[in-house]
Order: structure tokens, then sequence, then C-alpha cells
């Protein structure tokens, strides 16, 4: 636990330094380089045992940015932290955004496919929530195709942003033969889904599969043992929502008989 402190309290230091020296009033975005990550650590935190690109990758995915930089933020606006190539990264203000769960849509039933021994034996939440929209073919469900899992925690590139990590990759078929590649982020805990993991996968997809159908997914947990479903999209630096939908997982015998035949679009 100590070190886990000492690792946080060093990430901070370490990011807010890489801002503040690039940062001019006005300024809307800049780059930094793994060089710099690591000039940082040898004089904030000399003995920390550092991989250069979890820092960047703390503030991009898991934590809010510290209170240093999000003072400098105007009204409506947000700091991002964005691949910029090969060990660089780019600091960028776009517009807040940030996709929560409607309180108002209906919540689906789903019987639970989920193994006994997954629940169990699951590590944490977002590997937890990848193998229960496996098992229970909710991203068959949600997009109304027969996709197929290829790939998990999928560490690639991507021109002009670098290297990125893709929490899982389906493709998919439709009725009429039509293929679709189908990135999906998982998030648990405390994570957000934000703009910078979307469009990253949304760029891979036109990278390596050029004129294939990108559907991007990302799934949430949510209270009561439901899972939210969205379909996203990125448009001017925005993201947006195209679909959303709620599953709770629960054994056939619990499942409402008359919500069976009344779920309509």
């Amino acid at each position: 636990m100590a070190k886990a402190v000492e690792a946080k309290t060093a990430y901070r230091a370490m990011i807010v330094k890489i801002f503040l020296e690039h940062y001019e009033e006005g300024a809307t975005e800049f780059e930094f380089t793994r060089r710099e990550i690591v000039a940082a650590k040898d004089l904030l935190a000399p003995d920390l045992d550092l991989n250069p690109g979890d820092v960047p990758y703390t503030y991009r995915y898991r934590r809010a940015m510290p209170d240093e930089i999000l003072a400098t933020q105007p009204a409506g606006m947000e700091w991002i932290i964005e691949g910029a190539g090969r060990a660089k990264y780019r600091f960028k203000l776009v517009k807040f955004t940030r996709v929560l769960p409607r309180e108002d849509l209906v919540t689906i039933g789903i019987p639970d496919a989920t193994p006994e021994i997954i629940r169990a034996y699951a590590l944490d939440d977002e590997q937890a929530l990848l193998a229960i929209v496996r098992y229970n073919r909710l991203i068959d469900t949600f997009l109304g195709l027969t996709t197929y899992s290829l790939q998990n925690h999928l560490r690639t590139t991507v021109k002009g942003i670098g290297q990125i990590e893709i929490d899982e990759v389906y493709f998919g078929i439709d009725r009429y033969g039509c293929h679709y590649c189908i990135p999906v982020q998982a998030k648990g805990g405390n994570d957000q889904i934000g703009v910078v993991q979307t469009a990253q996968d949304i760029a891979w997809v036109a990278q390596r599969f050029p004129g294939m159908r990108c559907r991007a997914i990302s799934a949430q947990f949510m209270p009561g043992e439901r899972v939210a479903m969205f379909e996203l999209t990125v448009q001017n630096d925005e993201i947006r929502v195209v679909d959303e939908r709620h599953y709770r997982l629960m054994p056939a015998r619990d499942l409402d008989r008359a919500s069976i035949v009344a779920y309509r679009e």
C-alpha cells in the first residue's frame, strides 16, 4: 500500500511539472515526450521503479487531472492527454463530455450464462466485465449481430497516436453477410467513459481494416448488478452515444415472463 501511495504522489507531481513547463495562458494544446517523463522522475522520485508510459496512461484513463491543471480549464472545457506519435503525447483542451448511464432507460432481463467459477475468480472489475459480456453474448444482443471475440488487451500502434491498448476486439457479421470490427472498452469501479479511448479505437479500425464498418462499444457496471452497453462515435472531438441499453443478468426462473414478450424498440 505504501508503494502505491508513493507512486500515486510521484505521478501527480510529474504530470503537474510537465504541464506547467509547457502551459501558457490561452494555449489549447501542446506536446511532451517520454524523455521529459524520465527527467521529471529522476528529479522528483529518483528511487521509484517507473515505466514512463504509466504516467500519461494514468491520467488518460484512470484518474482525474490534478487541481493545478484543472484550474487552467475554461468553463465547459477539459484537458485530455492523447498520443501524438512514438513516445510522444499531447495535452489538448476539448469540450467537456462524459458518458453516464441514463436513469430513465428500461432494464432488460437476460438469463445469466456466466460460469460460477468465472465469477469466483475474476481478477478485477474490468476483467470480470469483459468475461460477463463475452459469456452472455451481450455484444450480439446489443448490436443484433453474430460476433466473435478475437483478442483482449490488444496492444498495438496507430499512426500519429502511438501505442494504444484495446480492451477487447470482436468481429461480427449481419444477416446480409456484411462484416464489422467491434472494439470494446470495459469500465468498472470509478472509471469513466471518455473521448480518448473511443477515438483511438476508431482510428485503429480505420487504419487496420479500411473500408470495414467500426462499431465502437463501451460496457460499464451499474448499481443493482446491471450492465450498461453503449455504442459510441466521435464528432468534433466530442464523444456521442449512438445507442444505449441496460441489462440485468439473472437466473432464468426470475425473469419477468410478461416482459419477455413485451420488450420492443
